[in-house]
């Protein structure tokens, strides 16, 4: 177990490039599966849960070779199926939330998929019933051993239907539109997610063959075909971290430049940001955030308290929230923050208010946050990371924070950040990493 020591209320500086999407490159790799062909994937960040799905594709016998830092080949020619039943991959495949999308390819190309009950984020439920009733509706068999917490879902074939999913879940969307591409007939995915993330996968197998229409719509229509291609793919930089990057800088009330952000992928990002009073500039393809030494919450026009909360693309996306919550803790002014699709993520303000935050947790899903406008500084603690969002949303207020704060459990904040500490370092952050 590694943490970070952070001595805090440095102001910083300087330009970041963000990582590339992580979200997006974890549905990226598993749609290599879906080939026998040679598949390169540019702009791929290096972090434990990228780094945990290429250790699964290599142990299934996809040939993988990295190119550069950030840049790999992969080849699924000679896949090793019987490794899906063994206790390694039971072990493997439980650590990480995003290997219930091996499922889909795997379905669709060899006829079976299995997963254990995959792990993640403790930050509330996260069910799978979306993934395998899409199977089911395309024809597979389900299984499940309660005993084991081990899914499978077996076809002989595959054949195209309409559905309608109950949510507008990113990755059981990824997973039933991976399963419908090699389906026979027209598979049509309504209430289906439309997030860049499913945006870049569509365009990736259309570029591998796939004739997939509607892509970044609600209503995916997908005409099977007998076999897909190899491609040459780029991932998106992260939105996520983007938004991160955001609140380091409001937070320290630095003047910062993210480079090459992707404007046009950013949705309500920037307004959101707005919305608190923070000044965005577009330069470009780069986003500048002028030093601030006071932002001002604006109200909504008839003068009731702003409510920030998520909700499927093109809505706020949930995994800022926590960033959200940070920021309007030195703000002026007073929000709602409203998280609807996670019961357990707002549990982090407890440390936040340990710090000396005015923060009111109205319940599991809403907190309530009255802004300090800098006049009362946070002050440094110690503290354990549950979760990648509410790890780093902590790693920011300490960051603004008096003193030297501790945080430990640093892992689950690796798992979504590349090389964090030294590209705190070069803005000028003081921040050491400690293995314990």
């Amino acid at each position: 177990m590694a943490s970070f020591r952070i001595e805090g209320g440095h102001q910083l500086g300087g330009t970041i490039t963000p990582q590339g999407a992580k979200n997006e490159v974890l549905q990226i790799l598993c749609a290599v599966l879906l080939t026998p062909e040679k598949v390169l994937v540019h702009n791929v960040p290096d972090i434990i849960d990228v780094n945990k799905l290429i250790f699964i594709l290599s142990e299934l016998g996809v040939k993988v070779e990295k190119l550069s830092s950030n840049s790999y080949a992969f080849q699924a020619d000679e896949i090793n199926l019987s490794y899906l039943e063994s206790a390694e991959f039971k072990k493997d495949g439980s650590s990480l939330r995003g290997s219930i999308m091996l499922v889909g390819p795997l379905l669709a190309r060899f006829g079976r998929g299995y997963i254990p009950r995959p792990g993640g984020d403790k930050i509330g439920r996260r069910r799978l019933d979306t993934h395998f009733e899409g199977f089911i509706r395309l024809g597979a068999t389900f299984r499940y051993n309660k005993e084991e917490h081990f899914y499978g879902v077996e076809a002989k074939e595959l054949q195209g239907t309409e559905m309608l999913l109950d949510e507008a879940s990113v990755t059981g969307t990824a997973n039933i539109l991976m399963a419908s591409v090699l389906a026979k007939g027209i598979t049509k995915i309504y209430n289906a997610a439309c997030e860049p993330y499913i945006q870049q996968l569509s365009k990736m197998l259309n570029s591998m063959g796939a004739k997939i229409s509607g892509v970044g719509s609600n209503l995916l229509i997908i005409e099977g075909v007998d076999a897909l291609g190899g491609c040459e793919h780029r991932v998106l930089p992260d939105m996520i971290e983007i938004g991160s990057w955001i609140g380091v800088a409001v937070m320290t009330r630095s003047e910062m430049t993210i480079k090459d952000v992707s404007w046009e992928n950013l949705g309500q990002i920037p307004d959101v940001f707005r919305k608190l009073g923070i000044q965005l500039e577009k330069r470009g393809d780069d986003i500048y955030i002028p030093q601030q030494s006071s932002y001002e919450i604006q109200n909504y026009i008839d003068g009731s308290i702003l409510t920030i909360s998520d909700a499927p693309w093109l809505g706020f996306t949930p995994d800022l929230l926590s960033i959200v919550l940070v920021i309007a803790t030195q703000a002026k002014g007073t929000v709602l923050i409203h998280q609807k699709m996670f019961e357990s993520r707002l549990f982090f303000v407890d440390k936040l208010i340990d710090m000396g935050a005015k923060v009111i947790l109205c319940d599991p899903h809403r907190a309530t946050v009255i802004g300090h406008d800098h006049q009362s500084q946070l002050k440094a603690t110690n503290m354990t990371s549950p979760d990648i969002r509410a790890g780093i949303s902590l790693l920011i207020a300490a960051l603004s924070a008096k003193g030297t704060s501790i945080i430990n459990n640093i892992e689950q904040i690796d798992r979504g950040y590349e090389n964090i500490e030294a590209r705190l370092k070069s803005i000028g952050a003081k921040i050491e990493r400690i293995e314990n």
